[in-house]
């Protein structure tokens, strides 16, 4: 007798395009504590700003190259000529406040590493030091904000970063699992 294979149940944003069903399945709401990846997850969510997930994350091996591997300590010394180069990048979104809020996001970064010790410790003790699993039904049961959401997009801007706003800090803290949206019926969801 064959074993039946239960079918894997995903979100139903993560669509059937490979590289989202892998981001779905193999990051999006896993708890992230390593600092680079915040900085990675943070810039792709800036840049994500007024187009889809899908575009952003299809580039996203560019991003990694023209992002110096999203090392925060480099791309904070990014210069004019660094920034021009990246403009005529067609492996990138080529807008200007969004490469320009790269930069400046880096230099922010490495302000709070050298505060806090970590952005790690920084980012997460917004929500406590441990991950929220949310009881979603449908996506229209998952908000765009949240109240921590808007308290970490304010004190982000208070030190100088860009392209953080309640919206795309949400969408940062279920990248990095600080939240865990995944819907009751999806197989890659938190069990508590």
């Amino acid at each position: 007798m064959a074993i039946r294979k239960k079918p894997n149940i995903r979100c139903p944003w993560a669509g059937d395009k490979p590289h989202m069903i892998r981001y779905h399945d193999q990051e999006w709401g896993k708890p992230v504590h390593d600092d680079r990846r915040l900085f990675e997850m943070l810039l792709l969510e800036g840049a994500q700003a007024g187009l889809s997930w899908d575009t952003i994350l299809k580039r996203r091996d560019h991003y990694r190259k023209a992002f110096a591997r999203f090392d925060p300590t480099k791309v904070a010394t990014f210069t004019a000529n660094d920034k021009k180069r990246l403009l005529k990048d067609s492996g990138i979104i080529r807008n200007r406040l969004k490469i320009d809020a790269a930069v400046t996001n880096a230099q922010a970064f490495l302000a709070v590493q050298k505060e806090c010790g970590s952005f790690d410790r920084y980012v997460w003790q917004f929500i406590g030091g441990k991950p929220r699993v949310n009881s979603r039904r449908t996506m229209a049961d998952v908000p765009a904000t949240s109240p921590e959401s808007d308290t970490l997009s304010r004190d982000l801007k208070k030190r100088g970063f860009r392209f953080v706003g309640s919206t795309i800090v949400y969408a940062f803290m279920q990248a990095v699992g600080m939240v865990d949206d995944h819907l009751n019926s999806c197989s890659a969801k938190t069990r508590v």
